[in-house]
């Protein structure tokens, strides 16, 4: 094979003369770097890559892959990150106009009469991270292990008020449907390290809170505008692991690959009558297919996983579907590269019945999450690892419906919330931020979710105003191009 012909024949003409226009200047612009641009340049050289843009990174990065591990439906600040101890005194005490300021609120309560403090019922303790201190809720004792490894950010915040726009936006960048995830745009702008699995691989845990959870939708994940290769592979927990994966009955491997080579052809002679990156992109989805084949079946196979570091994920850990099964096949995943694993769990939509429902969903991650950190530290691959966690939204210090003394349920606030990251070039023992007394608005350094996705983007070697895709006139980014975002350079080592 002609390697250079076959290069050639991924470019559209109108690729070929604009790169041409380029090539000189960019030659020029290469005695000019500095040394931490070559090196990242000279390091992404050395090692093999399937994919990705050949200006990317731009400048060596912290992390070379990530894993997502994202609460959907919103896990309650003010019961697990938030301790507010003074609400103990306004129980059942009207939240004052003052601190809500005519605030948009949803239709679930924008009815209410009031709207009465619901102090939480969890006992807080601080714990020692090395530097001020952290407070954490009962409800995650296994977390609280490991909070010299934590950077919690307490003031994150969004206009989303509601389930899936907020989801959509924090995920893709924009509240309407339609734009490129974090996984596909890391796919596109960073290629892969592994050819025989997808750059970008989504998992969705079972739940113990109730079944009616909001639904998630595959554009979550999906790429948008960019080329369809890069949208996130869904991992199942029943039957194939892959949709479509196994071969049907009676057809061997031999013939389906005599089948896809022949498909290959017939695309490849369509890609050169049309030339639309679309054929191309289903080529390269055939040949994935049929190596995942064989990749994939030993990815989920955990017969050669040592008993103490199954222990360490707990006992759902042999559930296939579990968050602790998708915790432990993440760091098998960033064992073989992968770029990004989303996992998503849900049942944190708790708008009644707080206090019994939370205590399930939190049994349900806090151990695995925990160990999935630790496991990659022994491991000495979180340094080169990003782990974020968190969800689309926090819940309001007032109460939903019925209050009483045990039971309670907490609305969508978009105003302030938290999430934590580790690994990566994160910075270990740091609490960002501040909210008032209610958890209701913040007082000092707010983050917004754009300025999160600005800094994964930045961990894995990203600027995130650089990485951009021109559609219908306008040069997109995750991050949007309204309003700018921002490193939270306080939570990086």
């Amino acid at each position: 094979m002609d390697a250079i012909k076959e290069y050639l024949k991924l470019e559209t003409r109108r690729q070929f003369f604009g790169k041409c226009a380029t090539g000189l200047g960019g030659a020029a612009l290469a005695t000019l770097l500095p040394n931490t641009v070559v090196n990242a340049l000279e390091s992404q050289a050395a090692a093999p890559r399937f994919g990705g843009l050949p200006e990317l990174p731009h400048f060596a990065p912290k992390a070379k892959r990530a894993i997502y591990l994202f609460m959907s439906g919103a896990p309650s600040q003010l019961d697990l990150f938030d301790y507010k101890p003074k609400m103990g005194e306004w129980f059942d005490t009207d939240l004052p106009e003052s601190i809500r300021m005519g605030q948009r609120l949803t239709t679930m309560t924008s009815g209410q009469d009031k709207f009465p403090i619901a102090p939480s019922i969890f006992e807080f303790k601080q714990y020692d991270n090395g530097g001020d201190g952290v407070w954490l809720s009962e409800l995650l004792p296994h977390t609280a292990t490991m909070v010299k490894d934590l950077a919690f950010i307490k003031t994150v915040h969004t206009e989303a008020i509601n389930h899936d726009p907020a989801i959509t936006y924090i995920c893709t960048g924009d509240e309407s449907p339609g734009k490129p995830s974090l996984g596909a745009w890391l796919s596109y702008g960073l290629g892969s390290e592994n050819r025989n699995l997808p750059a970008f691989i989504v998992m969705n845990a079972t739940w113990s809170g109730p079944k009616g959870a909001q639904a998630l939708y595959n554009r979550l994940w999906g790429s948008g505008f960019l080329p369809s290769e890069h949208q996130g592979v869904l991992l199942r927990s029943h039957g194939d692991p892959v949709l479509f994966l196994s071969n049907p009955k009676g057809v061997s491997e031999n013939a389906r690959k005599r089948m896809l080579d022949a498909l290959v052809d017939l695309n490849q002679k369509l890609y050169e009558e049309v030339g639309d990156p679309e054929t191309h992109a289903r080529i390269s989805q055939y040949e994935m297919a049929f190596r995942m084949q064989s990749s994939v079946p030993e990815l989920i196979d955990l017969k050669d996983e040592p008993s103490n570091i199954l222990e360490m994920y707990g006992p759902d850990v042999h559930k296939p579907g579990t968050f602790a099964h998708c915790c432990i096949l993440a760091r098998r995943m960033m064992e073989r590269d992968v770029r990004l694993v989303q996992i998503f769990h849900r049942g944190w939509d708790q708008h009644g019945d707080l206090p019994k429902n939370i205590r399930n969903q939190a049994r349900d991650i806090d151990q695995p999450s925990t160990a999935l950190v630790q496991d990659l530290k022994q491991r000495g691959m979180l340094d080169e690892t990003l782990v974020a966690w968190g969800g689309e939204f926090g819940r309001t210090v007032y109460c939903q419906g019925k209050l009483s003394r045990d039971n309670y349920g907490r609305d969508h606030h978009p105003k302030c919330f938290t999430h934590w990251m580790a690994g990566g070039g994160i910075k270990g023992g740091v609490v960002h931020g501040e909210t008032d007394d209610f958890s209701y608005n913040i007082v000092r350094d707010p983050v917004h979710i754009r300025d999160l996705n600005a800094t994964i983007l930045h961990q894995l070697g990203i600027d995130h105003e650089r990485l951009t895709f021109k559609f219908q006139g306008l040069d997109h980014r995750l991050t949007g191009v309204e309003d700018k975002a921002r490193i939270v350079t306080e939570v990086l080592a």
